[in-house]
């Protein structure tokens, strides 16, 4: 299964989501909206749009408010990306100029405000706005403070797993597990289906995190230079498997935090994962993650949705971008 696999079956769904985030995000400012169409000719797999969609069609079926929370949460999303490229002083983003090397990291910021106030005003028209506004203030919350609590691990390189796993559940699995849960709300499932929704969006962020960091470590087909991760001091998964089987992890933690100072160390680290079986560790928990994702969809009924949810899930085994 390929990503045109699924828009061919979500169809109109699909493109109205993409025309609702088309039309939210007209501006008066023709700058805005010249950087606006940038970003949207250059969007990416529209992944959790599409899981939206196909959560809501497995768990009933899709409405209208499916299609503003599928456009919301595209949104929210890379309003994230945008104010990330700010925080990284990243050049490029999809294999593009980020908004941030082009113009600066106050424009860049003033855009990502913009997509996220846009993001807002969509699901206020949804009939559950009440309930869509908590849920989005929550991932908000999980966002920042995932972000924050990196930051302060990366200062001392003293992350445990448990830091891992919260702060890639907060960074990037809580907006997977808000794009199942709205839709699930969307088509008003029952609590039974709205519970294995949740599950499965937090089992596939969680895993589709640990897939991007162990490629962080083994390259990826965008031609991306690996090593990233380890250059901002950021201790992830494969790393922490690695270190299970060291006989002196605080030596390498410590090269890691000086790295800034001893660039050498960083190809000495990563050489380290690989040789140790950090890659190989990650990816045994990567496919419990993929395991407990695909097992949340037992409780939903048999549909063609449901099993495209499970090859969404089975992609992050081999996925290479």
């Amino acid at each position: 299964m390929n990503p045109e696999d699924i828009y061919a079956i979500l169809g109109d769904d699909f493109k109205a989501v993409k025309d609702l985030i088309h039309n939210r995000l007209s501006s008066q400012v023709a700058l805005l909206d010249s950087v606006n169409e940038g970003l949207l000719a250059n969007s990416g797999k529209m992944a959790r749009p599409a899981l939206c969609l196909l959560m809501a069609r497995a768990c009933g079926g899709c409405t209208a408010d499916t299609r503003l929370f599928a456009a919301s949460v595209e949104m929210l999303h890379n309003s994230t990306l945008l104010h990330d490229d700010v925080a990284d002083q990243s050049d490029t983003r999809r294999g593009a100029p980020t908004v941030m090397s082009l113009y600066g990291p106050v424009p860049a910021v003033l855009v990502g405000d913009f997509w996220l106030s846009r993001a807002v005003d969509l699901v206020l028209d949804s009939a559950y706005s009440t309930w869509a506004i908590r849920a989005y203030a929550k991932v908000l919350t999980d966002l920042s403070e995932g972000e924050m609590l990196q930051l302060e691990r990366s200062f001392k390189c003293d992350t445990t797993e448990e830091d891992y796993l919260r702060i890639i559940y907060c960074k990037t699995a809580s907006l997977f597990e808000l794009s199942c849960t709205s839709a699930a709300k969307s088509a008003e499932a029952s609590p039974e289906f709205f519970s294995a929704a949740a599950r499965y969006g937090k089992a596939l962020g969680l895993a589709f995190q640990i897939r991007d960091d162990i490629l962080d470590f083994t390259g990826s087909n965008l031609g991306k230079p690996v090593g990233l991760d380890l250059r901002e001091r950021k201790i992830t998964l494969p790393l922490l498997g690695a270190l299970k089987c060291c006989s002196d992890p605080a030596a390498v933690r410590r090269k890691v935090k000086e790295i800034p100072e001893h660039p050498e160390y960083q190809a000495e680290v990563a050489d380290f994962v690989r040789s140790e079986g950090g890659i190989e560790y990650a990816q045994g928990v990567l496919h419990d993650y993929i395991s407990t994702a695909i097992g949340a969809l037992s409780a939903l009924p048999p549909s063609r949705e449901k099993e495209y949810l499970k090859q969404f899930a089975l992609m992050n085994e081999l996925r290479t971008k």
